[in-house]
């Protein structure tokens, strides 16, 4: 059952979350965890690997690319909307964390998924292996909502995990997404955010998800999270139908082989993993 320092730490996750502009000292997330601001800084850090400001600064930063990604808003206003108050510290912070002008970001083509009818002659190339996946059981959060949000349910997931004493028995962070972006409205599409968890007991709010053994397409993705819409696009556009293969009637997911915590943007590995039948 959750505990108490989960259903705090939640609060302060879900706060800044939907607060981007707001508000976001260690005073005010203090209070919203109803801890002192000392107490509260050691309880976030221990149970979460980071500190709160640290989490503000991520947050706020991948809010950014995936504006710069997804759309054509000035810079004036994706910095207004995702808290930094003039473009200079939207570029300063940017910079800070993906080594790279949010400009020059939004440039690379790379990074942005392709439109419906794109012709994929002669596009990137991302190197898929078939291989036998063992069986999986994941501690997970649901996630309803724009997969590129899912990362609300991972700092929800992280914070339970923490508070619960489990860190040291997880293993990879994985997304199982149940629904297609394409055909299938922002608001409708389900996902699970989880951790590999072999044996200890799952608890609500933790939910048990487990993927079953079996051949899988693994495409290896290198890069923000924000692209990885092009890799979709290769493998189901691409490297699919060239391959002759058959897709399972099971969803894909992705294995994350770091993290943002640890790891620069522009570093994240992503494996996304198609069944296969």
């Amino acid at each position: 059952m959750a505990n108490d320092y989960e259903r705090r730490l939640i609060r302060v996750l879900d706060y800044i979350h939907d607060n981007p502009t707001g508000d976001l000292s260690l005073d005010t997330l203090a209070e919203v965890a109803a801890l002192s601001r000392f107490h509260f800084h050691r309880v976030f850090h221990a149970m979460t690997g980071e500190t709160a400001a640290q989490a503000v600064r991520r947050m706020r930063a991948y809010r950014a690319s995936v504006a710069l990604v997804q759309g054509t808003e000035p810079l004036a206003q994706i910095s207004k909307a995702c808290g930094y108050p003039t473009v200079a510290s939207l570029n300063r912070a940017f910079a800070d964390s993906y080594g790279t002008t949010p400009t020059a970001f939004r440039k690379r083509g790379a990074l942005r998924p392709h439109p419906p009818n794109f012709d994929l002659k002669g596009d990137k190339m991302y190197p898929v292996d078939i291989r036998n996946e063992p069986e999986r059981r994941l501690a997970c959060i649901a996630h309803q909502g724009s997969f590129l949000e899912i990362g609300r349910a991972f700092e929800k997931l992280g914070a339970t995990i923490g508070a619960r004493g489990l860190s040291g028995q997880v293993g990879r962070m994985i997304a199982v997404y149940y629904n297609a972006p394409d055909d299938t409205a922002p608001e409708d599409l389900r996902s699970h955010a989880g951790f590999e968890l072999a044996t200890a007991e799952i608890a609500p709010p933790l939910e048990e998800v487990n993927l079953p053994a079996g051949r899988h397409a693994v495409l290896t993705f290198n890069g923000p999270y924000a692209g990885l819409a092009a890799g979709y696009t290769y493998l189901f556009g691409t490297w699919l139908k060239a391959s002759g293969e058959v897709p399972a009637d099971a969803p894909p997911f992705e294995i994350y082989l770091n993290t943002p915590m640890d790891t620069a943007p522009n570093d994240l590995i992503t494996q996304i993993c198609l069944p296969l039948a």
